[in-house]
């Protein structure tokens, strides 16, 4: 099968180091599918990444080089492509090798194309950055102009707009790597959010969701597969309470019905279902897979994890 693969922050770690312990476990299970012989399109989220790099720079400018001009949060995302990718790249190049097998992987660095108009830039949800708590979050809030919010009870973290992504600028450089047969890792982060002004491309102060890219680039190589990896095995109906309910196969209405009840939590679960249903809902006998990394070879073969598929 053409399958895309989002990767979960699970997958990546929160430091450079946990970073690259992380990526040799992640390129296993991704050339376990490799070698059943799927072709697989990777991408990633950048949360922690992206906000390290973001409050470094900020840091240089603000401290250390009072002249240095400020990064746009659309470079640091950039910068993130391209070290996850880095890593990610050579992990699952040394595992190929490691099993015999020879096949490029490259990391393309992605601008996406959003609206101006989006309602998301009045309304900014996305996450980025370390868990802080309420007190240390407010704080730079009030020193920094930023806005915060508290992400799923796991602490408070800086947010900015998460636009919906209208098209991949770089899709027909993914599309013919993916179809000579290469591993591609691309819109990472949820790709550089961009607004087109005829042919110039102007980065914009962003974050787009990863599921909900990942969910166009599949739609857009005409993936059968939407694989997104997260810290669960399973999607669950009633959370955390005495019945709830894991899910294993499950219809686009079914879906929605569970979303519309309020089954998955707004930062987390909730996009990631959104994504699945999108794509499996794009064309026939295409379907969307939610699971753990580890678990993702059994959930292709129908052994675990929530599948998303259309009646």
């Amino acid at each position: 099968m053409r399958i895309v693969i989002a990767l979960g922050g699970n997958a990546l770690g929160n430091t450079l180091t946990e970073q690259m312990t992380a990526v040799k476990h992640t390129a296993s299970a991704i050339v376990d599918l490799i070698e059943q012989g799927h072709e697989v399109i990777v991408s990633h989220g950048n949360g922690p990444q992206v906000g390290m790099i973001h409050h470094a720079v900020n840091e240089l400018t603000h401290v250390v080089e009072q002249d240095f001009p400020v990064i746009p949060l659309s470079v640091c995302v950039a910068m993130s492509q391209s070290y996850i990718g880095y890593d990610l790249q050579n992990a699952i190049r040394e595992e190929l090798l490691n099993r015999s097998i020879v096949k490029p992987c490259a990391t393309v660095i992605t601008q996406v194309i959003v609206d101006p108009n989006d309602p998301a830039f009045q309304n900014p949800s996305k996450p980025i950055g370390r868990f802080m708590s309420e007190q240390e979050a407010k704080k730079l809030a009030k020193e920094k102009g930023y806005q915060v919010m508290e992400d799923a009870g796991r602490g408070w973290r800086r947010v900015v707009a998460s636009p919906k992504p209208l098209d991949i600028v770089e899709i027909d450089t993914v599309r013919s790597l993916f179809q000579a047969g290469q591993v591609v890792i691309a819109g990472g982060g949820g790709g550089i959010p961009v607004i087109s002004q005829g042919n110039h491309l102007k980065g914009t102060s962003a974050v787009i969701d990863k599921d909900f890219c990942s969910c166009l680039m599949a739609e857009l190589v005409n993936a059968d597969l939407l694989i997104i990896l997260t810290a669960v095995e399973k999607c669950a109906i009633n959370f955390g309470k005495p019945n709830q309910k894991w899910l294993d196969n499950i219809t686009v209405n079914q879906a929605k019905e569970y979303c519309k009840q309020g089954h998955f939590a707004t930062g987390s679960m909730l996009p990631k279902v959104q994504a699945a249903i999108k794509f499996a809902e794009s064309k026939k006998d295409r379907k969307s897979l939610i699971t753990l990394l580890e678990k993702a070879k059994d959930g292709i073969d129908g052994k675990t994890g929530t599948i998303i598929y259309n009646s």
